[in-house]
């Protein structure tokens, strides 16, 4: 059993690896494919959006690669990802398999660019559908050679993968040219279930000229504009627009600072969307409003295709909205908006933006989830080519070669039968077919498959598995009735795959290494310790672990020597005692020696070795060395001379404490550390064990992340969490992740979210009698007097806005699931306008009075949304 998950990993870290995708800072969970980008030139970013894009051979079997014709390459501008694109010449059914998390709500968008790529000459036709899943999303038609189409849709996934297809309907050749996926928080679009999506028929930001998306957009929709109307009168403003009650929308405020208004003395302002799609259709309108000024009344009543909606008066800087009542149709697909100036108003009617959606609900039965999860671990594990695109129980003309499936029950189908027979499988049987729970015959004859068949697979299935190997015989029954114990422990097939072997021998004895350095006794116990620390040889023999590290290896005579023999005590952590030393080039340095009653053992060693050696940033501190020699491991650091930002808070160090601007600084320094952790290396990494005493200061009080002894890095991008126990420092805890063991980029944004209520608070995490620091700055939120939430040793010298930005900030990191947590890139700009606020009235000289701003705290709500 442990050598078929050792070669399971195996297989499943290449095909992770080579899915991979790259996402730059502040692009949380996007996921960017350029189709028909070369794979050599994946982690394209682009000049524009900043959005970093990748090859599309990891989502898609099928198709051609292909570049747009020189003469059509001026038409895309500087959008460098409609310059590429595949097409599908063959196939009816050609998909991109996506990554998802089960239950979370996505926006998904195909673009596309023909540009000549196969020679065609204008006039053309063609036409194809798109299907989301069993679903028809869209029908795409180009009618020239310049033409720019995309589509955009909503939904809910409803299995870890999600296939996205183009159908061949006999009108021209189907090919893309991008495929985007982008995370939406779970209270946008209410209306969206996993039984019920929708498409974007028109965004449009009134007013505005150019497309709107990315950064404006932290979900990167599309806003396009409309042409002007001689009827219209463009309004726009500069001032920041309040998202109260806009959780269902999130519309972004460089489309609510634009405006349109009826000219001249109108009292009707229409607004005229044509696209001709059939009258079965059903709509969703959503019409977002906001007013620049408030000294005189707007009032309108608001009717779509004469229907009366609502009587209206839109808020000064505010966004608000007005929708229709569920679905509905609309003649041929037409929308006229007609908002007309009430008897009583001043001012004629305005309007920002508008959305319309359409209906995609699931009328053809999916295949149930946890089959099509099975099978697509069975597609990666052993990279079946067999047509396997899409949803596999799909109609007959579409369903994966070699699978059949029951008779659909709800909205669900299951396998019932897979005949791999003669499909070049290598390595072992996989324990991902006793996942199929419904799966009544299973022929795996004609492959290089060996070892046991998992014993898992034939009892789920007991009695009802015809299991065929290469001779023919049911394995299940066969095995069951030549073993009373039900041992199934039959080799299937014989001819074994050498590589295969050699790497499960590999692993297999790695593991066997990690038991033996595990015993059952304490690890406080110094023979054992003795045991598990020392080794043949020099630091040399523990290469392997450490991952060809370039940092410098110490030997213990040395760190003798440049502690002068440990004579300068610094600190103690949980890792053991810290030394000041000086090299041989005279800089200075922190040595960290493991004492052996640290809770702190040989993962979190190699752990911090092993990140610090891969992740490089100026706010993150440096690892010069370490020493791993018999007895003695230590982690040897640049030196910070002004120690921790828990000392500075609690006045431990006797130092006068930090001012607002510093403390803003020094936190902000330290999230961008934690943003490079999260987005900015090839793989994410997880600290763990965010808190005040990680956040290093050198001389000049610059901040720097420290202690990585608990990190935990992703083995691919295309994951969604770390399964593991919990671990951290009381008080900075994610409750989410403690409860659930699922860990997140999100587990790390609550800790440092506990980071910033302590800089506003300076009070610790937990004070006895008093609850969590989360508990008590709600409670002292609610008076609205901002000075009993900060430190009063500030004495009031803060800006009050930047104050309760960071505040609202830490309210939003701390919320209790992590859907509704920003990300680190978010945090970072909160700060940087924080700090901004800050700084510029140091520079004014003027000391703003906490109780002066009672406006401050009523506007508050507990900061920036989830992005």
């Amino acid at each position: 059993m442990i050598v078929s998950m050792a070669v399971l990993l195996v297989c499943l870290a290449a095909f992770l690896l080579a899915a991979a995708s790259v996402h730059a800072a502040g692009q949380d969970g996007f996921l960017s494919i350029d189709c028909g980008l070369d794979a050599a030139l994946s982690g394209r970013e682009d000049t524009v959006t900043t959005i970093t894009y990748v090859s599309d051979g990891p989502y898609v079997d099928g198709g051609e690669n292909h570049k747009i014709a020189d003469d059509h390459v001026s038409s895309v501008g500087s959008d460098a990802s409609r310059r590429t694109l595949r097409s599908f010449r063959s196939g009816l059914r050609n998909c991109y398999t996506l990554p998802t998390e089960s239950g979370a709500k996505y926006l998904v968008r195909m673009v596309f660019f023909h540009g000549k790529y196969d020679g065609t000459s204008t006039p053309m036709s063609v036409k194809f559908d798109l299907h989301l899943g069993t679903d028809h999303w869209d029908t795409v038609t180009i009618q020239s050679t310049v033409d720019h189409f995309y589509s955009e849709a909503v939904f809910v996934a409803w299995a870890s993968w999600v296939p996205v297809c183009l159908v061949n309907t006999g009108t021209g050749t189907p090919f893309v040219s991008t495929v985007e996926l982008r995370p939406m928080g779970a209270s946008l679009y209410l209306d969206v279930n996993t039984h019920q999506s929708m498409s974007s028929y028109a965004s449009i930001n009134l007013g505005a000229n150019t497309l709107t998306r990315f950064p404006d957009d932290p979900y990167d929709r599309y806003w396009s504009w409309l042409k002007p109307s001689s009827s219209w009168a463009n309004l726009s403003t500069q001032n920041a627009i309040t998202q109260q009650d806009q959780d269902s929308f999130a519309v972004p405020s460089r489309v609510l600072q634009t405006t349109i208004t009826a000219a001249g003395n109108d009292t009707l302002l229409n607004v005229v969307i044509q696209r001709g799609y059939s009258p079965s259709l059903m709509f969703r309108v959503f019409l977002h409003f906001t007013d620049f000024q408030k000294s005189q009344l707007r009032q309108f009543d608001v009717y779509i295709n004469g229907r009366r909606l609502d009587n209206y008066s839109p808020m000064y800087l505010t966004a608000s909205s007005v929708q229709n009542s569920g679905w509905s149709k609309a003649d041929d697909g037409n929308f006229n908006i007609t908002l007309a100036a009430t008897n009583i108003s001043v001012l004629p009617p305005v309007i920002s933006a508008l959305q319309i959606y359409k209906l995609i609900p699931n009328v053809v039965s999916r295949t149930f989830s946890k089959d099509f999860d099975a099978m697509m671990a069975i597609k990666h594990e052993y990279g079946v080519k067999k047509n396997w695109m899409g949803d596999p129980c799909f109609p007959p003309n579409y369903a994966w070669s070699g699978v059949k499936c029951s008779n659909s029950t709800g909205n669900t189908t299951r396998i019932i039968s897979l005949d791999l027979s003669k499909s070049n499988l290598n390595g072992l049987i996989s324990d991902n077919f006793a996942l199929l729970t419904e799966l009544h015959f299973l022929n795996l004859s004609g492959n290089s498959l060996s070892g046991p068949i998992p014993d898992s697979l034939c009892k789920r299935n007991a009695g009802s598995l015809d299991f065929r190997d290469e001779s023919g015989e049911d394995m299940c029954n066969k095995t069951m009735s030549a073993s009373p114990s039900g041992n199934r422990k039959t080799i299937v097939v014989i001819s074994v795959v050498v590589p295969v072997v050699a790497l499960a021998i590999l692993v297999f004895s790695y593991l066997i290494w990690r038991g033996k350095r595990k015993p059952k006794t304490s690890i406080h116990d110094p023979r054992k310790e003795s045991d598990l620390l020392s080794a043949p040889g020099s630091i040399k023999s523990h290469g392997n672990h450490l991952q060809n590290t370039e940092n410098r290896q110490f030997t213990y005579k040395e760190l003798e020597k440049f502690t002068n023999k440990f004579e300068r005590f610094l600190g103690k952590g949980g890792f053991g005692l810290v030394y000041y030393g000086r090299l041989e080039d005279d800089s200075e340095v922190a040595v960290k020696m493991r004492s052996k009653s640290s809770s702190h053992g040989l993962d979190e060693f190699l752990a911090e070795v092993n990140s610090l050696t891969k992740v490089h940033h100026r706010n993150l501190v440096s690892l010069v060395g370490y020493c791993w020699e018999k007895d003695h491991l230590a982690l040897v650091y640049e030196y910070m001379s002004r120690g921790n930002l828990w000392n500075h808070l609690t006045g431990n160090n006797g130092d006068e404490t930090l001012d607002w601007a510093t403390r803003v600084r020094v936190v902000l320094e330290a999230a961008q550390g934690l943003d490079y952790l999260h987005k900015g290396c090839s793989f994410p990494i997880i600290h763990r064990d965010v808190k005040t005493g990680n956040i290093l200061l050198g001389q000049n009080l610059r901040a720097k992340l420290a202690d990585f002894g608990l990190c935990k890095t992703y083995i691919s991008e295309i994951q969604t969490h770390i399964s593991t126990n919990a671990a951290g420092t009381p008080g900075y805890f994610d409750p989410e992740y403690f409860h659930t063991g699922r860990l997140t980029e999100s587990s790390d944004v609550y800790s440092f979210g506990v980071v910033l209520l302590e800089v506003a608070t300076g009070e610790p995490p937990m004070l006895p009698s008093h609850g969590h620091i989360v508990q008590r700055v709600k409670q002292k939120i609610a008076t609205g007097n901002i000075s009993l939430v900060a430190d009063e040793r500030l004495s009031g010298a803060y800006e009050v806005t930047s104050m309760w930005k960071v505040i609202d900030t830490a309210m939003a990191c701390t919320a209790d699931t992590s859907d509704r947590r920003p990300t680190m890139a978010t945090v970072v700009a909160q700060l940087k306008d924080s700090l901004a606020l800050e700084e510029a009235r140091e520079d004014s000289g003027v000391r703003v009075s906490p109780a002066s701003d009672s406006t401050a705290a009523l506007i508050s709500t507990f900061g920036p949304s989830a992005r």
